[in-house]
């Protein structure tokens, strides 16, 4: 290649670069300090020490909450609000209003977005697939503005949709101005939120929960690794989101599984992307270690045989109805009692699942819970000439 040619093909690569400088943006607020060290979460096992400003782990099968802090404070969730617009997309998906396959075309609004980027070109489309994995795996603002803007005309619009459906599944302190997590005095989530909407997509929609587990993605020509930490050091892990603006610091919303337990934890307000890592990791492992699930009946399992009046059998099983399962501390495990209160006999007859007992669940240091029990069996009531020796019989047995 003459000396010519490849001054030529340098400029053509810097004005490339030069094409994909990012439009200037709005100033960004200041970014607040995280807390001291000396303020601590709350545990059932009292008090533990963590560097972030918002933290929050739960239980993903029975919610039980093992770590909070700040967990209902409002805060800027920067990119881990982008597990909203997600969550938009898949639900569209599964109602068929919107496939993989269909192509969304790229506006220069798209194309020019700053911050984190899948690098998609203005005037091209792209498939829904790949610009779910730029979401997901290279946090691409560029490839939000797409989504949205096919979705619902303008960004703005996708915003109001991704209120509603926050409203309907349950988040109860977010408001989103925009699909990326952009800086924005009212875009607003809480780490319980957090919690909740990862809890919800990893159990509406487990056929796409996949693609927060991959490690890189690849578009344009450009390679991005995944920037969720806990994927390379956490067991078990296999999702969500990290997050970052200088006003809300460095986060994460991560879930990890071990065995047939399932853990969700958020962090926010970290000071630096090895804080972040070591953070979640270590609280990961506390967790993991600290707690357990314990069974205390499954769903069909008989815990009591109720005496039933005029039945056309003499007794009806008590069952839970559902797997009752209590996290709680490993030291607790011992301290736990249980005990079933009914009144007997019950009246024929009796239909399967009506209410007929409780159980009572207590001990030192666990949380008293007080758990409905149902009938595990109809019991209908015996006809006229049956039931005269059963009243006679009750009438001189009582």
């Amino acid at each position: 290649m003459g000396a010519a040619a490849g001054l030529a093909t340098g400029l053509q690569a810097v004005d490339a670069l030069a094409q994909q400088r990012p439009a200037p943006q709005p100033a960004r607020p200041p970014r607040q300090p995280p807390p001291p060290p000396s303020t601590p979460a709350s545990t059932p096992l009292g008090p533990v020490d963590t560097l972030a400003r918002h933290a929050l782990i739960i239980d993903f099968d029975t919610g039980a909450v093992l770590l909070e802090k700040a967990a209902d404070d409002r805060m800027p969730p920067s990119s881990m609000s982008k597990l909203m617009t997600m969550y938009v997309v898949f639900d569209l998906l599964k109602q068929g209003r919107l496939r993989l396959d269909q192509q969304l075309p790229v506006s220069e609004r798209a194309w020019r977005m700053g911050g984190s980027k899948m690098f998609v070109q203005v005037g091209t489309t792209v498939p829904v697939e790949s610009l779910a994995r730029g979401v997901i795996v290279q946090s691409g603002n560029d490839a939000c503005i797409v989504l949205a803007e096919g979705i619902s005309g303008s960004e703005t619009q996708f915003a109001e949709l991704m209120n509603e459906t926050a409203r309907r599944i349950g988040l109860r302190s977010s408001n989103f101005r925009n699909s990326t997590g952009w800086p924005d005095p009212e875009h607003r989530m809480t780490s319980r939120d957090l919690a909740t909407l990862a809890r919800r997509i990893i159990t509406d929609f487990p056929e796409y929960y996949r693609f927060y587990n991959e490690r890189s993605f690849r578009w344009n020509d450009i390679t991005q690794e995944n920037r969720n930490p806990a994927l390379g050091r956490v067991p078990g892990a296999d999702g969500l989101k990290t997050g970052h603006t200088e006003e809300a610091g460095y986060g994460l919303t991560a879930s990890a599984m071990r065995g047939n337990r399932r853990l969700i934890l958020v962090v926010n307000g970290l000071g630096s992307m090895r804080q972040r890592a070591e953070e979640s990791e270590r609280l990961f492992e506390w967790a993991f270690r600290e707690f357990e699930n314990v069974v205390v009946f499954r769903a069909a399992d008989t815990v009591e045989e109720v005496p039933v009046y005029l039945g056309e059998r003499p007794t009806v099983p008590l069952v839970a109805g559902r797997d009752l399962v209590l996290t709680l501390p490993r030291q607790w495990r011992r301290n736990l009692q249980v005990r079933v209160r009914f009144d007997a006999p019950v009246p024929a007859p009796v239909t399967k699942g009506q209410g007929i007992g409780t159980l009572l669940i207590s001990g030192q240091g666990v949380p008293e819970m007080t758990v409905p029990l149902i009938a595990g069996a109809d019991v209908e009531r015996l006809g006229l000439f049956p039931r005269i020796p059963a009243v006679i019989g009750r009438w001189f047995g009582s």
